[in-house]
């Protein structure tokens, strides 16, 4: 029988140096080990800045499998899931364990991957897709589940509400190990902030030996949400004074339904008041330009039994949060391109929600090719711009007049750049410290990673302060 570890040791293969490229190993004997997400990285740090064990920020699984047992999925975004294709290719065939939202996501990512970035051939596309399905382990909330078997040591599972996006979940791991029966590890995934639409919040575990925690926003406090919603109608009543575009740049899950629900309350409550001479809230065009986004927004109303209280009370009242009269969606390519340039032509006053998030590709980026040079047109961030991507240099020069690189070519920032912080899906200082600060019996050390430096540092700084075992990974 395999001899387990007296303590389980942690091999980071992303998600360490930077914030993408989710990949965690959690290994409990020579013999035995499972992976917690398998993401792509993305911006800077896929250029070739290593980032874990060898990884280099490429998507090729260059660590050994052969004791891999089981792949544990948080959520669904790419960056903690856009690797299984390679991981899959590389000889894994073990299960993967994953919420019941989660299962139902998980295909429509990775078909958009496998288009956008491996093959448009759809008979391996459909192979590749049939069996995921075969591997899924689709996990109901709050239940333990049993890990492939290792002897005495019993490993099971339990996902917890992450309230990030929807399906997402952070893992308790429990287990013996050769030192003490009843280890317990505690993976955070992307823990999301409070009062975020359509989610319940994250509530902290009761207990854990060791906690591994992420840190995108390990130095920052956001608004709270009725000052974010505040915000937001301000930033559009000024926005919109010279008619022209609002682009928001937004990940098509999560971020866009999110974006959606809080646009429809806003002109639920002023409908029939004028943005200005011209405009009434409910003459606003607002337009998802995204068919991928529009998938996910039809499965996150098919999920709607999943949704928050306040959510299904809107429901209830015969609202439709997700799919309202102004809103409108944009399917083909031909008609995306149309739009771009009707838009651009005419400053016709509309609000437009388009994937990336952060601008690394999609068609996002047409639109910033057209409307960046104009002062007629704003973008709005509301999420976080990983080093090195377009978004986050547009985010850095454009308040500065300056310019960006985009498919060859030097495009001015005219456009106004705005950023609203208090909407990102990730928790802050206050909340990443709450989920441990909060649990009944705290852990004997948290493991920082998920963030870049200046993040991580401050967080682990301020756990200290509060009397906590705080190591940042890889260091």
């Amino acid at each position: 029988m395999e001899t387990l570890f007296a303590t389980p040791q942690f091999i980071h293969h992303g998600a360490v140096n930077g914030v993408t490229g989710s990949c965690h190993e959690y290994r409990l004997a020579n013999n035995y080990g499972v992976l917690i997400d398998c993401g792509l990285f993305q911006g800077a740090e896929s250029s070739g800045a290593a980032d874990g064990a060898g990884s280099a920020g490429s998507p090729q699984i260059n660590f050994a499998l052969q004791h891999i047992k089981a792949l544990i999925v948080t959520h669904v975004h790419i960056d903690h899931v856009g690797r299984i294709p390679y991981l899959l290719a590389a000889g894994f065939n073990g299960p993967i364990f994953c919420t019941i939202a989660s299962a139902t996501l998980l295909p429509l990512v990775l078909e958009d991957a496998l288009k956008i970035g491996v093959t448009k051939d759809s008979k391996l596309i459909a192979a590749f897709l049939a069996k995921v399905q075969r591997l899924l382990v689709p996990c109901e909330f709050n239940c333990w589940t049993a890990l492939p078997a290792l002897g005495d040591a019993a490993p099971m599972l339990r996902f917890q509400p992450a309230g990030h996006i929807l399906g997402s979940a952070y893992v308790e791991l429990r287990h013996n190990t050769l030192a003490k029966q009843h280890y317990k590890t505690v993976f955070s995934g992307d823990l999301g902030a409070p009062y975020a639409p359509l989610l319940p919040a994250p509530k902290p575990p009761y207990a854990a030996d060791t906690v591994v925690i992420e840190s995108t926003y390990g130095d920052r406090l956001h608004d709270n949400r009725r000052e974010r919603i505040k915000r937001l109608e301000q930033v559009l009543l000024h926005a919109l004074q010279d008619n022209g575009t609002v682009l928001f740049p937004a990940f098509s899950i999560g971020r866009t339904q999110e974006l959606l629900y809080e646009l429809e309350a806003l002109v639920h409550r002023l409908r029939g008041q004028a943005i200005h001479q011209g405009l009434r809230w409910d003459e606003l065009q607002i337009i998802v330009d995204s068919p991928l986004a529009a998938k996910f927004t039809q499965a996150y109303d098919a999920l709607k039994s999943r949704w928050d209280k306040e959510a299904k009370q809107r429901v209830q009242q015969g609202r439709h949060p997700l799919s309202f009269a102004q809103l409108h969606t944009v399917d083909s390519h031909a008609q995306h391109l149309a739009l771009v340039h009707y838009l651009a032509s005419t400053r016709q006053p509309a609000i437009v929600i388009a994937a990336s998030g952060m601008c690394e590709g999609g068609r996002v980026v047409n639109y910033l090719s057209a409307l960046l040079p104009d002062p007629a047109h704003q973008v709005v961030f509301v999420g976080y711009q990983a080093r090195g991507t377009l978004g986050a240099q547009i985010q850095h020069y454009g308040p500065k007049g300056g310019y960006v690189d985009i498919d060859g070519s030097r495009i001015h920032i005219g456009a106004e750049i705005i950023t609203l912080s208090g909407y990102s899906a990730h928790a802050d200082q206050q909340g990443l410290l709450r989920f441990v600060l909060g649990m009944r019996k705290r852990p004997q050390q948290v493991r920082i990673v998920h963030g870049d430096n200046e993040a991580k540092q401050a967080l682990q700084q301020a756990f200290q302060q509060h009397g906590v075992n705080a190591v940042i990974a890889g260091q």
